[in-house]
């Protein structure tokens, strides 16, 4: 992956990707989770919107390090990156949870007779773990982005109006 894109560092257009993906995907799978009608129409879709967003994360996290290579070091830029490295697993979790409501989903709807009672069981796990990894992937990328700006702008107004 190049490091910059028409002089620009790639770092920061590849995260605006994963800060619209992560809660758009959050929010979509909070919906498809939560209300029962959404899933069947929904959830194939999401589980799709999930695999980008997926994907871009470690896209962010690799041109994240090249760019911490070529910058100062610092606590707030080592702090940013020990929390990106944190959003891959969480999301990853709400992908398995979304792969497990469509393959249920998929499952159900295949069969004529009445669902084994086992889908019902297996879907429950698959909502609370989709609804929990949710929220932390939600809360996180904003922690993420937070600590992102905090290390790009900490020094902005520094030593003005001496």
């Amino acid at each position: 992956m190049p490091d910059t894109i028409w002089g620009l560092p790639v770092h920061p257009l590849i995260v605006h990707l994963v800060v619209f993906l992560v809660p758009l995907t959050v929010l979509a799978a909070l919906a498809v989770a939560l209300w029962p009608k959404a899933r069947r129409p929904g959830a194939p879709w999401v589980l799709g919107l999930a695999t980008i967003a997926l994907i871009t994360i470690p896209m962010a996290t690799d041109s994240g390090e090249h760019l911490e290579e070529q910058v100062p070091r610092s606590s707030l830029v080592e702090e940013h990156a020990e929390l990106g490295d944190t959003l891959l697993p969480l999301m990853a979790a709400l992908w398995v949870a979304l792969a497990v409501i469509v393959a249920i989903g998929f499952h159900v709807r295949r069969k004529t007779e009445r669902p084994p009672n086992w889908t019902k069981a297996v879907t429950l796990v698959a909502v609370v773990i989709a609804v929990g990894a949710a929220v932390v992937s939600g809360v996180q990328v904003v922690r993420i982005g937070h600590s992102g700006a905090k290390a790009v702008w900490s020094d902005v107004g520094k030593g003005q109006g001496d």
